[in-house]
C-alpha cells in the first residue's frame, strides 16, 4: 500500500513539475485577434466599447490614426493595482484594442496581456484583465511575432546595443509630480511637437500616470500612419501597437525608446530590406523630440 501511495505521489510531482515547465516555455505573441468578419468599423467600435464596459473596463480613450483604423484604450482595477506594484509598471497599466478595416472584413484585435505584462516586467500576467478581455472580444489566435517566452519578455531588446525596458528616455523634471502632470496635460493640449492626448491612466496608490500619445505631423518619421505603414505589412494587422506612451513617474516625464517600445510588439520584424527597421530607421529620435516637446523638456 505504502508502495503504490509513493508511485502515487512521485507520479503526480512529475506531472506537476513537466506541466510547470510546458507553461514555462509557453510562447507568447503581442497580440490576440478577438474576431474577423463583415461590418463597418462604426458598428464594431460600438459594439466593442459596450462589450468591454460590460465585462468591467472603463474605455480610458479612443482615436484614429488613419483611415478604417480606430484604437480604443481600457483599464481596470486589476491592471492599475499591479502596475504599483513595480518600477515604471504605468507603462502597463492600460491595454489596446484596435478595430481595422482590411478588405471585405473588420478585425477586432487587443494586446495580449500575458505578453504585455512580462514585456514590462510587471508583478503578474494580468489573468483577470486576460479572461475578460476574451469574454468581452473573443479569442482567436494570438499573432504578431513567432512568439517568445515569459522570461525572455522579461529581459527583452531586439539586438546587441538596442535598449532594455529599464532603460527609458527621460524627457522632462518638474518639481513635483503634480506639476509634471499638470505640463504634460497643457502641452498636449496645445498639440506640441504634433502630439496630443488620446488617454490617461492614473495608477492606483502611487504618484504615476501614464498618458497615450497620438503622434500626427511635423517630422513625417514620428508621425503613427507613416510608421505603421511601413512595419504593420501582415494580413492580421498590429494596429493595438498604437499609441505611444509618456509615463508621469514623480517628477519626471521619461518614455520607453521606440527601438524597445517598436520591437516588443514587432519582434520578427527584419533589419534591413522592405518593411523593416532600415524603413523607419529615423523614428525613434524624432518620436523621442516629439514627445520631449509635448512634456515640456529641452531637446
Amino acid at each position: 500500500m505504502n508502495r503504490i501511495l509513493k508511485n502515487l505521489l512521485l507520479t503526480a510531482l512529475t506531472l506537476g513539475l513537466s506541466m510547470g515547465s510546458a507553461l514555462a516555455d509557453e510562447k507568447l505573441k503581442p497580440f490576440t485577434l478577438g474576431s474577423k468578419g463583415p461590418g463597418t468599423v462604426a458598428e464594431k467600435v460600438a459594439a466593442a466599447k459596450t462589450a468591454l464596459q460590460t465585462n468591467g473596463f472603463t474605455i480610458a480613450g479612443s482615436y484614429s490614426p488613419y483611415p478604417e483604423t480606430t484604437i480604443i484604450v481600457v483599464t481596470n482595477d486589476e491592471m492599475k493595482t499591479t502596475a504599483a506594484k513595480t518600477e515604471n509598471g504605468g507603462f502597463g497599466a492600460a491595454q489596446r484594442v484596435a478595430v481595422t478595416k482590411v478588405g471585405n472584413d473588420v478585425q477586432v484585435s487587443y494586446t495580449t496581456p500575458a505578453y504585455m505584462a512580462n514585456g514590462y516586467r510587471m508583478a503578474s500576467e494580468l489573468p483577470q484583465t486576460s479572461e475578460k478581455l476574451k469574454a468581452a472580444l473573443g479569442s482567436v489566435e494570438e499573432f504578431g511575432a513567432k512568439g517568445l517566452t515569459a522570461s525572455k519578455l522579461r529581459k527583452y531588446h531586439y539586438m546587441f546595443g538596442m535598449e532594455y525596458f529599464d532603460e527609458p528616455v527621460t524627457l522632462a523634471e518638474y518639481g513635483s509630480y503634480e506639476e509634471a502632470v499638470k505640463a504634460v496635460e497643457a502641452n498636449l493640449a496645445a498639440g506640441k511637437g504634433g502630439c496630443t492626448k488620446v488617454y490617461r491612466v492614473d495608477v492606483t496608490g502611487k504618484k504615476e500616470s501614464v498618458f497615450g500619445v497620438a503622434m500626427k505631423g511635423g517630422d513625417k518619421y514620428m508621425d503613427d500612419k507613416y510608421i505603421m505603414g511601413q512595419i504593420d505589412s501582415e494580413d492580421l494587422k498590429g494596429s493595438a501597437h498604437l499609441p505611444h506612451e509618456m509615463l508621469v513617474t514623480g517628477n519626471k516625464v521619461i518614455a520607453l525608446y521606440a527601438r524597445f517600445r517598436i520591437a516588443l510588439d514587432f519582434p520578427d520584424l527584419k533589419m534591413s530590406g522592405s518593411n523593416s527597421f532600415m524603413k523607419i530607421m529615423e523614428s525613434p529620435e524624432a518620436i523621442k523630440k516629439a514627445m520631449t516637446q509635448a512634456a515640456g523638456g529641452k531637446e
